[in-house]
């Protein structure tokens, strides 16, 4: 359930042996390429399994399995393999409150006291809007929760409602995983039904995805991968989760590559919702002062070259998964790994670029640099991360909370210098988001390798978000 969202932290692992299943239409070409990376991905990151799914135009172009989905019995992975989804199931979460809304159940600005008359002060601010785009205020459960409880849709809410509120409705974006699961609770008090149950009846079963599921401990689920994390350089079994705490709304899916197709193929064809909602779900978020957030309902927001990409990434219990969409051209990557931290996203998005070269970092176009002094302090902050010389006033406070920490800066730097001797670095976007807010793309030439960075700077001039790619 946690965001993944690379800041300056890639973890390098390694893991050999690939198992492939029969593909479709792919050419012998991309398979190989494809093959290739995923088998150099599994052996540096140490994935014990893998599954992908390419899509394009709403059919399955290449799909494949590799390694294994349980180590203890060696069962290799197939079409078939079900992984858990992470916060990609934040994207039905979201699609089965449009359809709510397209039903006139729910209204996006409701507000959450309409659904908990005794929510705690600050609650009657905040909209369904607000938690469907991470604007609500509302901090996490999941540092604090304990995860071998039993707990009721209703103790739950217990605990959400004693969490403080960490900003007025509308003033930041935050990434929360509790307002999620409280639109879960929303789902069911509006439909009537386990917010799971409503997925199985309006999205899973018309769309054809006959093996997705909210995950349960207890069922007989066939072909169930098992989630694994590195501890001491050895790979461990996933923790424990207490059943009734594993199927909260903010990520708490067992699907597989083929089901995964098939929800690509309903997305493709604009199935299900209205194309208004469709709309809503992939626009960016406009803060209260006009800033803009790169995050709609359940899918963050990307561009290259561009090109629109609309993307997710999950992580829980043992398990990564990512999926990028390519709208203009139809097509879609899917990635799953049974190993906790592995880089679904790097592989995802390197998969996308075999097949679409106009995305690759070598094709971005260099832009007019009118402003040198924001390039200085970009060169000047992967510096400081190379040398672990990185100091507070290079950020928000917010972002310095994140990256200040001795053992953040120690990765930084680790993973930089894996890439050789910074070069230079290159300008290749720039764009407004508003209230003073830029964004930045640069491309970073290290001599062994070429990486990407999104980085935004505010009105003072203070790094508030950043983001490599490889």
């Amino acid at each position: 359930m946690e965001r993944m969202k690379s800041k300056l932290v890639v973890f390098i692992f390694s893991m050999q042996c690939i198992y492939g299943f029969a593909q479709t239409n792919i050419s012998s070409n991309l398979k190989k390429q494809v093959d290739s990376l995923v088998s150099i991905e599994m052996k540096n990151q140490r994935i014990p399994g893998l599954s992908l799914v390419v899509v394009r135009d709403g059919k399955i172009d290449y799909v494949n399995g590799y390694g294994y989905s349980n180590l203890e019995h060696k069962v290799p992975v197939k079409a078939e393999t079900i992984f858990q989804a992470g916060s990609v199931g934040k994207q039905f979460t979201a699609f089965a409150v449009l359809l709510l809304v397209q039903e006139g159940k729910i209204s996006l600005d409701d507000k959450l006291t309409t659904y908990f008359p005794d929510a705690p002060s600050g609650w009657d601010s905040i909209t369904v809007r607000n938690l469907l785009n991470h604007t609500s205020g509302f901090g996490d459960y999941t540092n604090t929760i304990d995860y071998r409880a039993n707990y009721t849709e209703d103790s739950l809410y217990q605990v959400y409602r004693k969490r403080p509120l960490l900003f007025k409705a509308g003033e930041k974006q935050r990434y929360s995983n509790m307002g999620y699961a409280t639109l879960g609770l929303i789902i069911s008090k509006a439909a009537g039904k386990f917010y799971g149950e409503y997925l199985k009846e309006r999205v899973f079963l018309p769309l054809g995805m006959t093996t997705a599921r909210i995950i349960t401990e207890e069922d007989i689920v066939l072909n169930r991968a098992a989630g694994y994390r590195l501890l001491n350089d050895s790979v461990k079994n996933q923790e424990w989760v207490s059943p009734s705490l594993n199927t909260t709304a903010d990520g708490s899916m067992y699907v597989t590559a083929l089901d995964m197709a098939k929800w690509e193929a309903g997305l493709n064809a604009g199935k299900l919702l209205k194309k208004e909602y469709y709309d809503l779900m992939w626009a960016p978020t406009k803060l209260n002062d006009g800033t803009i957030e790169n995050y709609g309902f359940g899918w963050s927001i990307d561009s290259v070259n561009g090109n629109r990409i609309v993307e997710h990434n999950g992580s829980w219990q043992g398990f990564e998964c990512t999926i990028k969409r390519y709208p203009e051209k139809k097509m879609a990557v899917v990635v799953f790994a049974n190993l906790k931290r592995a880089s679904t996203y790097k592989i995802s998005t390197r998969i996308l670029r075999i097949y679409q070269p106009e995305l690759s970092l070598a094709s971005l176009k260099i832009v007019t640099d009118t402003e040198p002094g924001i390039s200085k302090k970009v060169n000047e902050f992967i510096k400081s991360v190379i040398e672990t010389k990185m100091q507070t006033d290079q950020f928000t406070a917010e972002l310095a909370a994140e990256l200040m920490d001795s053992t953040m800066q120690a990765r930084g730097s680790e993973y930089f210098k894996s890439k050789g001797e910074f070069l230079r670095s290159e300008l290749v976007s720039r764009k407004e988001l508003g209230n003073g807010t830029r964004e930045y793309r640069y491309r970073l030439i290290f001599s062994k390798e070429i990486l990407g960075l999104m980085i935004q700077f505010n009105k003072e001039n203070k790094i508030q978000d950043l983001q490599t790619s490889e």
